[in-house]
């Protein structure tokens, strides 16, 4: 049944919010339920600052504290700064977390959402921040040795001297940093490339995310897989 021909507007849409009319009522439903999906993601776009503000996990590279499938609130890194973070990034490294006593997932420091290399066309990496380090800088001596490979000094290790100042990465499944070649292939991470710190875990939902995802984010690798050295084995991308 249709509305009559001289109905007014406002008559129109409460037959719209009211008919029965299987038609009708199968597209008033996508209508209210898309609504509905709209206005939540802008009330969570309000609360992180950041857009997409959920992201799906998909590798292992974080467990156990994220599993792939997992969908991850994503917020703005200067947003609720922790105890110790890092200059004006309001990022916490794991150093910095160890003194502090500030935790996320269950270990010091933040865990962070970055474009490896500032690549933007990559898929982000969700790890954690380990240590910063200043450009230039022959950081090899504060690196935690089981991280390195078997790199011996900062010659036969990968982005030392560092190329740039930037934040030095890990997975916490992985068996090394980022920049010495263990997980994602990216020089130390510049504010800039920061997308936002993951805050919240909600284990499987971001399955439905992943049906359609047409990259994957990197696998652990093991220490035998991927030497930690500057030698032309190891195809670590680095940004000017």
């Amino acid at each position: 049944m249709s509305p009559p021909d001289d109905a007014s507007p406002r008559e129109v849409f409460h037959w719209f919010r009211t008919t029965e009319d299987e038609p009708v009522a199968f597209i008033r439903d996508i209508l209210t339920t898309a609504m509905w999906a709209v206005g939540i993601g802008l009330l969570l776009f309000a609360i992180s600052g950041v857009w997409p503000p959920l992201v799906a996990v998909e590798s292992g590279s974080m467990e156990p504290q994220m599993y792939r499938g997992d969908l991850i609130f994503v917020m703005e890194e200067h947003r609720f700064a922790g105890d110790g973070a890092h200059a004006n990034t309001g990022i916490v490294t794991y150093r910095a977390g160890q003194r502090s006593g500030y935790s996320s997932f269950n270990e010091p420091g933040d865990v962070i959402i970055f474009k490896p290399d500032g690549n933007g066309r990559a898929t982000p990496i969700i790890h954690r921040a380990m240590l910063w380090v200043e450009g230039g800088e022959n950081w090899y001596g504060r690196a935690t040795p089981d991280y390195v490979g078997d790199a011996d000094n900062c010659r036969e290790l990968a982005n030392c001297p560092a190329p740039h100042a930037g934040f030095i990465t890990k997975g916490d499944n992985n068996a090394g940093y980022d920049q010495v070649g263990f997980g994602a292939y990216t020089g130390p991470v510049k504010p800039s490339w920061v997308v936002g710190k993951a805050k919240l875990r909600i284990p499987w939902l971001g399955h439905v995310r992943l049906q359609f995802a047409t990259t994957t984010a990197p696998e652990p690798l093991d220490l035998e897989t991927r030497p930690a050295t500057n030698s032309t084995t190891v195809p670590i991308r680095v940004l000017a």
